[in-house]
């Protein structure tokens, strides 16, 4: 039941939803491979990741996924244009030094992209950085600020803002509070989001 599930299970039922049986699949920032496993148990996906930390690529590897050690912000060249059917980036876009190029590579690579990350103007973070004058921390920002992997502080207006200059279309979007979905005030209430994109005219 939905109801029991923690937020990152919710996270995947919902990416889950978003793919069809047999698509391929490249995730940019794997981690352990949970998600890729799961798509390739519940889609039998063609599954492609890359991850920077060896212990998360051998964890995969254990996993009998296909994933490969890299750093996304070098770049994807080693890929052919619209080699994929799907590209994830589940919580990593807020990670990389220039997001922008790599989401451009993505875009370039795959035919959807599929984009989530924590949204930093959540009313809890508002309320610690006015009333406490601290960086904030919550479920969906755990780190402190010296131990953060994080290096960009976006909204979900500012990644919509994104999108609408550079003309890509949003499909799906879905506003998430921990299991639940959020339909009103979604940049005040939700503590993280998930769009399914695709470049206008694709």
């Amino acid at each position: 039941m939905i109801s029991s599930m923690n937020s990152s299970s919710f996270d995947y039922l919902l990416i889950e939803k978003m793919i069809p049986h047999k698509a391929s699949v490249l995730d940019l920032g794997c981690g352990d491979g949970s998600l890729l496993a799961l798509l390739q148990r519940e889609k039998k996906i063609r599954e492609q990741g890359i991850e920077i930390d060896k212990t998360q690529v051998y964890a995969c590897v254990e996993k009998g996924l296909n994933v490969f050690l890299g750093d996304l912000d070098s770049g994807l060249e080693d890929y052919t244009d619209a080699t994929f059917d799907f590209v994830i980036m589940h919580h990593s876009v807020q990670e990389l030094r220039n997001p922008g190029r790599v989401l451009n590579e993505a875009f370039r690579v795959g035919k959807k992209v599929i984009v989530s990350f924590p949204n930093f103007a959540h009313i809890n973070n508002r309320f610690q950085i006015f009333f406490k004058g601290r960086t904030p921390q919550s479920k969906s920002l755990p780190y402190p600020w010296y131990d953060s992997p994080n290096l960009h502080f976006l909204s979900i207006n500012d990644f919509q803002d994104y999108c609408k200059a550079r003309k890509i279309k949003i499909l799906q979007q879905y506003n998430l509070k921990q299991n639940k979905l959020i339909r009103v005030l979604p940049n005040l209430l939700a503590e993280s989001v998930i769009f399914l994109l695709e470049p206008e005219g694709a």
